[in-house]
């Protein structure tokens, strides 16, 4: 396909505005009514059955979502082998771009959470100051909350993703190629490379290592990560190895956000920690508990120009029924195996053999994994 210059009947094409390895993006103007729209359009010439599916499934979901922070496509129309999928153009930039812009003189310190060793670096084109990110994250929550009243995973929520209107600062979210209306699915074992989502903002539900279900709190994971990029300029794991990134995600713990950026207050560090807990039942449990803590620290900071500590999550009630996925009443039995595990790592090897189908013995992987071990699992 030639990116440079692209047909499509009944539209004016402008100009190309992103060009990603599956998707390309440009600005233009419908001849019909002469509004401004951007469409998408799939990079490869003989897109997948998996990248048409997910072209037709951003268009289902999105077109049915009544929400103000919501791009709501204007149609799917076909083109060439595959679609383009046409929508409404607010003058939005994605927020990975508008951070890019940013620039500033300071300094901050980078952690590496294994060694606690800190650098500093220029802490430039990076992040946001806290008069810009309480209003766009507070926008965030509430297109998030809208999501989960009507049952919606986005499973993608990433800067790249949440678009911004550098003059109103009016934010949307797009892409819902990979959402879910299911109120929870089941993530299966995949190669890091063939996973749904982008990498780096992961869960660790949604690596399918850990034996349990996706939710809503999914996305509160990849929101916490989101949030320290944009408040520190940089992503809480960085690795150019995919299995080294999922093992980061279910095992490590990331730096905290006041030791990254100074700026930061700790009580807002720890909103971000809660957000990017490893079981989801750490996590916010909703999206009007999550707002109500931040528009509490916005308040103080308005108010006084600083923060003070308070209480987490004290108006956080989920208003849906969800059965734990923690493991109770087997402490006792996880200890001996882990122990025996343990014993794994260091010479002379003698590792366990297991039996039976008990749920306990699939909670022990993520902790195998923080000791660079492995398991093997059978069933017949």
């Amino acid at each position: 396909m030639n990116e440079s210059i692209v047909a499509l009947p009944g539209y004016r094409i402008l100009e190309q505005i992103y060009a990603g390895t599956r998707t390309i993006v440009y600005r233009g103007v419908r001849e019909s009514d002469s509004q401004n729209v951007v469409v998408k359009l799939l990079r490869n010439e003989y897109p997948s059955f998996s990248e048409l599916v997910q072209f037709r499934n951003q268009y289902a979901i999105a077109k049915n979502l009544d929400l103000p922070g919501i791009v709501r496509p204007l149609s799917l129309e076909a083109h060439r082998n595959g679609y383009a999928l046409v929508m409404p153009d607010f003058g939005g930039i994605s927020l990975q771009e508008y951070l890019a812009a940013k620039t500033g003189s300071r300094s901050r310190l980078s952690v590496n959470p294994a060694s606690n060793n800190s650098v500093e670096l220029p802490l430039t084109n990076c992040c946001l100051s806290l008069a810009e990110f309480f209003p766009i994250s507070l926008q965030i929550v509430s297109i998030l909350e809208g999501l989960i009243r009507d049952r919606v995973i986005h499973k993608d929520i990433k800067p790249a993703n949440i678009l911004i209107e550098p003059d109103t600062k009016e934010v949307k979210l797009i892409d819902f190629s990979i959402a879910s209306l299911l109120p929870r699915e089941t993530q299966t074992i995949a190669t890091p490379n063939v996973l749904e989502g982008t990498l780096a903002y992961l869960s660790p539900e949604q690596t399918g290592r850990m034996n349990r279900g996706i939710d809503y709190r999914s996305d509160f994971y990849a929101l916490g990560v989101t949030f320290f990029e944009l408040l520190t300029g940089m992503l809480p794991f960085q690795s150019a190895d995919a299995l080294e990134l999922v093992h980061s995600h279910i095992a490590e713990k990331p730096p905290v956000a006041s030791s990254v950026n100074p700026d930061i207050p700790p009580v807002l560090s720890a909103i971000i920690g809660k957000l990017m807990a490893k079981n989801a039942e750490d996590r916010y449990q909703s999206a009007l508990g999550l707002k109500w803590d931040l528009e509490t620290c916005w308040n103080q900071w308005q108010a006084t120009a600083k923060i003070e500590a308070f209480e987490l999550g004290k108006r956080d009630i989920s208003d849906r029924f969800l059965i734990p996925e923690k493991l109770y009443g087997r402490e006792t039995e996880v200890a001996a195996l882990l122990a025996a595990f343990d014993r794994v790592a260091h010479p002379p090897p003698t590792p366990p053999l297991l039996r039976g189908g008990d749920r306990k013995l699939r909670k022990l992987f993520p902790p195998l994994l923080r000791g660079g071990l492995g398991g093997v699992e059978n069933s017949c």
